[in-house]
């Protein structure tokens, strides 16, 4: 469930496979999205903040975590087809595209907040 503003989205992600994740999203009555996030855990609420960019004929969506995965940006693009040829802004990090943990779903129940320092 996302909320953006005074809209809500049912979100629903599919399995990867390799660069292609389906993604289905569907407007709801906000109503519905803020009853079912009143009833969640507030710990496992991902809590973010998301810019567009546009950059080299892109749009890159910048998404900037707060609470328990404060201090975390992560920046991405949707690409038409898997093959597709894009420019690297100089502002971009690590990839981490495949890293699970950086997935919604897991930092929802391991947040940066609880990952060992790096050494």
């Amino acid at each position: 469930m996302r909320i953006r503003n005074d809209q809500a989205f049912l979100t629903i992600k599919g399995e990867r496979r390799g660069l292609i994740r389906p993604e289905f999203e569907r407007a709801v009555p906000f109503s519905w999205a803020s009853t079912l996030l009143s009833r969640l855990p507030p710990e496992t609420l991902i809590r973010k903040t998301r810019y567009e960019v546009g950059f080299a004929g892109m749009t890159w969506e910048i998404d900037v975590f707060d609470g328990r995965n404060s201090g975390l940006v992560v920046a991405e693009i949707e690409l038409e087809h898997a093959e597709q040829e894009f420019e690297l802004p100089d502002w971009v990090g690590a990839e981490v595209t495949f890293d699970e943990r950086y997935g919604n779903s897991s930092l929802a129940v391991r947040p940066v907040s609880t990952w060992p320092a790096a050494a």
